[in-house]
C-alpha cells in the first residue's frame, strides 16, 4: 500500500527548522488556504543534485513579489535549506515542493499583517511515464477553461490560486479518459496544459507559444537551449489551435513531467518522434551534468520581479 502525502517518514524544513514529517502543520485560518494566496514551486532530484535549484529559489520569490509580499530568505538560503532537508531524507532522486504562505493573524481578503511562511518537502519519486507513454504519447483532450488575460491574474506567478481551473480540467479530463487537458488563453491562442509547457514540430521547425500570461516554465527554457544546441530552429510565437493539424509531433515538458510526448489531442493525433525522443535522451544528460543546480538557460529569473505599480 502506497503512503499518503500526510503519513509517512522523513523531514519537512518549515521556517527554518527541520520538523518531523508527520508534525508539520498550519492553522485552519491560515490566509492561504481561504485566498489562494500561497506561492509554490516543483523541482527534481537527479543524482543527489537539484535541477536548476537556483533558478527555482528565485521564481519563488518572484512569485511572492508579484502577490505584493517578501519572502524573510535569501535565494542563497533558500538553497541551503534545500540542500539540507534533501540530505536529511537521503534522497538522490525525488521530488520536492518548495511552498510558502500568509499566516493565520489575520482572516480577510487583505492580509497585511500576516506572518510569511515557507516549507521545503522532498520525496522520492522516479519519472512518472510509462513505457507505453514513451513510445505512443499521452492523450489530451481542449479544456473548456482559459488562462486569464495579464490584467486579470498575474499568470507568471506560481500562485495556488491559479490552479484551481488546472484542477477542474485535469479532473474532467482524467475522468474522460484522457491524461491532461490543452488550455487556450484568454484570446483563443494555444497556452499550456493543466500543469507543462508544451511543444510543436511544424515543418521541421520546434515551436512554443509565447508565454503572455503563463509561465516561462524553467524546463520550457531548457527544452530551447537542447533545441538550439542540436542547430534546430526554435520559433517562439502565438500558436492557434488550428494548427494543430500542421504539427508532426507534439510534446509537453515540466519539471515534474521532464519531457512527454503527445499521441492526440482531441481528433488530433501524432507520433511520439524523433526530435521528442531525442530531447528526452538530451534532457537526461543534462539533468545530471556537475553545474545542474545553476540557473541554465532560466536567465530571466535572475532579475527582480517587476513592480506592481508598474
Amino acid at each position: 500500500m502506497s503512503l499518503t502525502m500526510d503519513d509517512r517518514d522523513g523531514f519537512i524544513w518549515l521556517d527554518g527548522k527541520l520538523v518531523p514529517w508527520r508534525e508539520s502543520r498550519m492553522h485552519v485560518l491560515t490566509h492561504a488556504l481561504h485566498y489562494g494566496s500561497a506561492v509554490f514551486e516543483g523541482e527534481r532530484i537527479y543524482d543527489g543534485r537539484v535541477f536548476r535549484l537556483a533558478a527555482h529559489s528565485a521564481r519563488l520569490i518572484r512569485s511572492a513579489n508579484l502577490l505584493d509580499y517578501d519572502l524573510p530568505w535569501s535565494r542563497e538560503e533558500i538553497d541551503e535549506a534545500t540542500r539540507a532537508v534533501v540530505k536529511a531524507n537521503n534522497l538522490t532522486a525525488g521530488y520536492i515542493r518548495p511552498i510558502a504562505w500568509r499566516g493565520s493573524e489575520v482572516l480577510g481578503v487583505s492580509a497585511i499583517g500576516t506572518t510569511v511562511h515557507l516549507a521545503i518537502a522532498p520525496w522520492a519519486q522516479e519519472g512518472r511515464l510509462s513505457v507505453q507513454a514513451r513510445d505512443a504519447g499521452i492523450n489530451v483532450t481542449m479544456a473548456k477553461y482559459r488562462r486569464p488575460s495579464p490584467e486579470t491574474a498575474p499568470g507568471h506567478a506560481k500562485v495556488a490560486g491559479l490552479y484551481v481551473i488546472c484542477g477542474i480540467e485535469k479532473d474532467r479530463a482524467l475522468k474522460a479518459g484522457f491524461d491532461d487537458a490543452l488550455m487556450l488563453d484568454w484570446k483563443g491562442r494555444i497556452a499550456e496544459t493543466t500543469g507543462a509547457n508544451i511543444f510543436l514540430v511544424i515543418d521541421g521547425k520546434l515551436v512554443t507559444p509565447t508565454p503572455h500570461n503563463f509561465l516561462d516554465g524553467i524546463t520550457r527554457r531548457a527544452v530551447m537551449g537542447m533545441a538550439k544546441k542540436r542547430g534546430w530552429t526554435v520559433e517562439e510565437r502565438d500558436v492557434m489551435p488550428e494548427e494543430l493539424g500542421a504539427a508532426s509531433e507534439v510534446f509537453l515538458c515540466g519539471s515534474a513531467a521532464e519531457i512527454v510526448p503527445v499521441g492526440s489531442i482531441d481528433q488530433h493525433h501524432f507520433q511520439a518522434g524523433p526530435i521528442a525522443k531525442t530531447l528526452m535522451a538530451d534532457f537526461q544528460t543534462l539533468v545530471r551534468e556537475p553545474d545542474s543546480e545553476g540557473f541554465g538557460e532560466a536567465t530571466h529569473l535572475m532579475t527582480p520581479a517587476p513592480s506592481l505599480a508598474a
